[in-house]
């Protein structure tokens, strides 16, 4: 199957330049999916396979995604603030999608770093769904999130073990998705995570 073809853009956010790869299922779009990468500081970008594997998922549901670059990361200008000031570019992001789009249901999804930026971002702005890929909840201070939450994690993650994640989910009685031998990066485990994005996606 052709990859779908991605359109590069640079978005202006509060620090300059948002690069940004962006793929749009034409006039059939259902919804607006934006991708948060795991940690600059550790070699996260918009091309991570985790990342790249949810923007497939999601083109594939209908979706038009937006994979931005953190500040400080390939050409988005800006230095890396710990997640505070990339939640506004998050925004920034999410703002040019809904301009472009319209309004159309806005899934936020994040992998690790990129996850907790996510759950900040909902605190302020209303999406569709929330999606969690290994949420580094036991690296920074990670609050409750919306009900329905779709969160998946790796049996034997040695970045975020499932124990902390599992001790975040339960007072909330949140539902966790674990995935059998699966680490931090998936490896060998990509298709899997795509069926479960695929298996639990609902519009209303």
């Amino acid at each position: 199957m052709k990859p779908p073809a991605t359109e590069k853009i640079l978005l202006d956010g509060a620090a300059g330049a948002i690069e940004t790869d962006l793929t749009d299922p034409g006039d059939g779009r259902i919804a607006i999916a934006l991708i948060a990468h795991p940690h600059p500081l550790m070699g996260g970008t918009k091309d991570n396979k985790v990342v790249t594997t949810l923007a497939r998922s999601f083109h594939a549901l209908g979706c038009a995604t937006l994979r931005p670059n953190f500040r400080g990361v390939g050409a988005s200008a800006g230095v890396h603030d710990q997640g505070i000031a990339e939640t506004d570019d998050l925004i920034a992001v999410a703002t040019y999608a809904k301009q472009r789009f319209g309004d159309l249901p806005l899934i936020c999804a994040g992998f690790s770093f990129g996850s907790y930026v996510q759950t900040r971002v909902v605190e302020r702005l209303t999406a569709h769904q929330l999606v969690l890929v290994a949420p580094a909840v036991s690296r920074f201070q990670t609050g409750t999130v919306p009900a329905g939450t779709l969160v998946i994690h790796g049996e034997v993650d040695d970045v975020v073990p499932l124990s902390a994640v599992l001790d975040w989910a339960r007072p909330q009685n949140l539902p966790v998705v674990v995935v059998p031998g699966g680490e931090h990066f998936f490896h060998g485990r990509l298709q899997v995570l795509q069926q479960i994005i695929t298996q639990h996606w609902r519009l209303p």
